[in-house]
């Protein structure tokens, strides 16, 4: 069976790069739980849209550029991704504390 234009391939998020979080949390081992758990949820999701997103994480930021902004470890960290809901990949754009991403523009990241 051919795909329809603009169907999903996949019907999971695929997220790029773990390496970028493990690489965040052997610097910061008290961010792994954590990180590995948002990573275990955005794997099996399905988000199509930026509404998707909300119903799990409502503490979420949606941004501009198709980014979205999470929480992590009760507000200690943030963690950036660009998402491109067509073909379900979540690109890691940035993990860093506030003070860091108070330094960045998300929409450019």
């Amino acid at each position: 069976m051919v795909p329809k234009a603009g169907a999903l391939y996949n019907v999971h998020m695929r997220i790029i790069a773990l390496k970028t979080l493990r690489l965040f949390w052997e610097q910061h081992p008290d961010a792994q739980q954590a990180l590995q758990a948002w990573y275990r949820d955005a794997k099996r999701a399905t988000w199509s849209t930026p509404a998707d997103i909300k119903n799990v994480y409502r503490n979420a930021s949606l941004m501009g550029n198709n980014r979205a902004v999470f929480n992590i470890r009760g507000k200690q960290y943030r963690l950036v991704v660009a998402i491109n809901y067509t073909s379900g990949i979540l690109y890691v754009r940035f993990i860093g504390t506030h003070r860091d991403y108070d330094k960045i523009d998300v929409a450019m990241i």
